[in-house]
């Protein structure tokens, strides 16, 4: 069953981010870390995300002044997902797998308390690179590095197309560096660079599902679907961590 189950979770979460734009990482890594060992699921969904967030930062581009303020949170993400995926490659699955659990679980609790904290924006040259660093490291260990980028772009107060283009362009760059570090660490196979092609493939036909139906859907009810979906599984691996 774990092939079966491997499809249907990268399609399951390619439909999610065809539809809401994001949550990729953060609802395959833990469905797929039910079927592969979690470093595995980590290193095989870094090509379709890849792909995803080239096709949605190029359907929404971003202003030369959006890229130019993002400068400093780009090198200090870098830093921080050479770190983390080094982290990755030494930590116990079992800590993984907490690690993970506790992001999964911190992310669903800032969507569902709307937890909006303010940052002035002249602490945006020294808060940037720390939060990158965060972020990257966060993203190199679990492959979720959305809730730390998540509440730094809230807290800048940024306007909806700031917020879009910012996340879509910051995690581009965030896995194209990730990519490279699997592979510099020896994590990344020929095998397995064979399977990320083919899952792919499946994502990316989720994601065309996820575009097709996102004006189809009531967006409040799918959210709260999708938060419940990964509560559940955060705790989940947070019980598999501890019972391991």
């Amino acid at each position: 069953m774990a092939p079966l189950w491997t499809l249907l979770a990268v399609f399951v979460a390619g439909t999610v981010k065809g539809t809401a734009g994001l949550g990729f990482p953060t609802l395959a890594t833990p469905l797929l870390s039910l079927a592969v060992d979690v470093k595995t699921a980590v290193v095989l969904l870094i090509l379709p995300n890849i792909v995803m967030d080239g096709i949605q930062f190029a359907r929404r581009g971003a202003p030369t002044a959006t890229i130019r303020r993002l400068v400093p949170l780009l090198i200090g993400g870098a830093i921080g997902t050479v770190i983390g995926t080094r982290l990755l490659v030494v930590l116990p699955t079992r800590t993984v797998l907490l690690l993970l659990g506790g992001f999964v679980v911190a992310f669903v609790a800032l969507n569902a308390t709307r937890f909006s904290p303010r940052l002035p924006r002249a602490w945006e040259p020294w808060a940037g690179p720390v939060a990158g660093f965060v972020a990257g490291v966060v993203g190199g260990i679990t492959n979720v590095p959305g809730t730390p980028l998540a509440m730094y772009f809230y807290a800048l107060g940024m306007s909806k197309m700031d917020f879009l283009a910012s996340t879509a362009f910051t995690f581009l760059i965030y896995k194209l560096v990730q990519i490279g570090a699997v592979a510099w660490y020896g994590l990344l196979t020929t095998a397995l660079a064979a399977t990320s092609v083919a899952l792919t493939g499946i994502a990316l036909a989720g994601f065309v599902v996820g575009l097709w139906i996102q004006n189809r859907l009531d967006q409040r009810a799918f959210n709260r679907a999708v938060l419940a979906l990964l509560g559940a599984l955060g705790l989940w691996l947070i019980v598999r961590s501890v019972l391991a």
